[in-house]
């Protein structure tokens, strides 16, 4: 698996999107660990959580409870970098809200490294901004929860370039992450892209594979990946994972997955290359 950074740590070039694994539709916690521990045995040593990764109002936190317990009961487990969220909610009823205040940033950081196990969360980020808190607010209880070591490096989410820059102002220049959606079918997020590039700021897209089945390439935007897929003798999934590595070495895909053989053809993008005509090809789409 080749590498890349997220601060001063070095993880795998595809991390886990574990979401899928605890809200609608998701399996039984026999093939949730299942899926874990085989995208321990592919190399990856990134897993992307949030305490908002949960159906009912009861079982906040479902989804790092159930990372923390597929790492702990694998041998690779301590390698990897889980990085949390703070700062949105799941009442129960299907809907999601926001809380960007400083009191609840800190609370939920206790509550995720207790669900986690952990002294310090490897990185934490704020999961989305709340209209109702100023931003400088919500990013200065992340800055407070660094400079006290419970969690070391910090991340954002759902940001434009202003927050992005501001964040790492407020951060004191310690801004390793940002988290955006971005896909083949969502590329709203280039600027954000480029501006982590320029800073040498992870850029971390989710949601890679978008509408992107496994019979490939319905749509005019993912037809291409469909072609150069069968070309290559892989998935469409795997192209689009591909193309996203090239664009540019701080992009770090955190593909979801339920399915033990989902995030192991996931994984194996990193080792898939495109030539610069296929690169083109899928950026003109």
């Amino acid at each position: 698996m080749h590498t890349r950074r997220i601060g001063d740590v070095e993880v795998s070039a595809i991390g886990l999107g574990a979401m899928p694994m605890s809200i609608e539709g998701r399996p039984d916690e026999a093939r949730s660990l299942a899926t874990v521990h085989a995208a321990l045995d592919a190399g990856v040593t990134l897993i992307d959580t949030a305490d908002a990764y949960h159906l009912h109002a009861d079982e906040v936190g479902h989804n790092e409870t159930l990372v923390a317990k597929a790492l702990a009961s694998h041998g690779r487990g301590a390698d990897v970098l889980v990085a949390t969220k703070g700062g949105h909610l799941r009442p129960g009823d299907g809907s999601w809200t926001l809380d960007g205040s400083p009191r609840h940033l800190k609370e939920a950081c206790e509550a995720s490294l207790r669900r986690l196990g952990v002294e310090a969360i490897g990185l934490y980020q704020f999961h989305r901004p709340d209209p109702r808190v100023p931003y400088a607010d919500s990013v200065g209880a992340v800055r407070e929860l660094l400079d006290e070591g419970k969690i070391l490096a910090a991340g954002i989410s759902n940001a434009d370039p202003g927050r992005i820059r501001l964040a790492n102002e407020i951060l004191g220049g310690r801004l390793v992450s940002v988290q955006n959606q971005f896909s083949p079918a969502f590329r709203s997020s280039e600027p954000e892209l480029r501006l982590c590039d320029e800073l040498g700021i992870a850029f971390l897209p989710w949601s890679p594979l978008g509408g992107i089945s496994r019979a490939g390439g319905l749509g005019s935007v993912h037809a291409p990946f469909a072609r150069i897929a069968e070309r290559h003798g892989v998935s469409p999934q795997r192209v689009c994972l591909a193309w996203m590595l090239a664009k540019s070495p701080v992009v770090v895909p955190i593909p979801g997955a339920s399915r033990p053989e989902t995030i192991r053809d996931s994984a194996a993008a990193a080792e898939l290359v495109l030539t610069a005509e296929e690169l083109a090809e899928l950026d003109a789409v």
